[in-house]
């Protein structure tokens, strides 16, 4: 199974960068995975709330190829410990997903469109994270998960 994480914008911090950096080149040691960061819409300022998740929407939907598992990260989404976080990624592999998208939004959000094509939503927490933390945050996740599915002693229970 192949793994993408798609962001919207750029990352400002090179702490986190490197965070993110750090987990992704760790995941690829059990699956191939890669992060796409697609850019900020510009001139927000001149947008509503709508319009700006509608652009996003547009761009999200193009990186989305049919058979794809689509997975947004959401404030709405289920929440799950870590556990059951990497039994849920057992289940995409063995299902036969070949690839899985893991979506984080931009600040407002995602379109309709967006939520009508998704899979599934996860939650990281009823908190409110940064964009830019919760890439290291799931970053960290998925690479925790697969540990637990390898029986190394990365997570402790």
């Amino acid at each position: 199974m192949n793994i993408e994480l798609i962001v919207i914008g750029k990352t400002d911090s090179k702490e986190v960068t490197a965070l993110v950096e750090m987990y992704a080149r760790r995941v690829n040691f059990y699956c191939k995975f890669a992060i796409t960061a697609l850019p900020d819409i510009r001139n927000t300022k001149n947008l509503t709330v709508k319009q700006q998740r509608t652009a996003e929407g547009e761009m999200l939907l193009r990186q989305f190829a049919e058979g794809d598992y689509v997975v947004l990260l959401d404030e709405r989404g289920e929440e799950m410990r870590s556990v059951e976080f990497a039994c849920w990624l057992q289940k995409r592999m063995n299902g036969g997903t070949r690839r899985l998208v893991l979506v984080i939004g931009g600040p407002y959000g995602f379109s309709e469109a967006v939520y009508a094509r998704a899979n599934a939503k996860l939650s990281l927490s009823r908190m409110t994270f940064s964009h830019q933390i919760v890439r290291a945050l799931f970053a960290e996740q998925i690479y925790r998960a697969f540990t637990i599915l390898h029986n190394e002693p990365y997570h402790h229970e």
